[in-house]
């Protein structure tokens, strides 16, 4: 599915009439900050996530040694 050149103006007229002129580029600041955000909070999870795996992993091959 996927939107068209008539569908895309249509929407971009709606925000218009709801929002106003004046309020579309402080709306579109706050999505930016807010992306920029969701991406800072996501790669710092994945960072965590990685550490947590890899201490997981050596914990895992120190048991293997300590046993052997």
């Amino acid at each position: 599915m996927s939107l068209g050149f008539t569908e895309i103006i249509l929407i971009i007229l709606f925000i218009l009439l709801v929002f106003g002129a004046k309020r579309i580029p402080e709306l579109a600041r706050a999505f930016g900050r807010a992306s920029y955000e969701f991406k800072k909070a996501k790669e710092s999870l994945n960072t965590e996530a990685q550490e947590l795996i890899d201490a997981a992993e050596k914990a895992a091959e120190n048991a293997k040694k300590k046993h052997e």
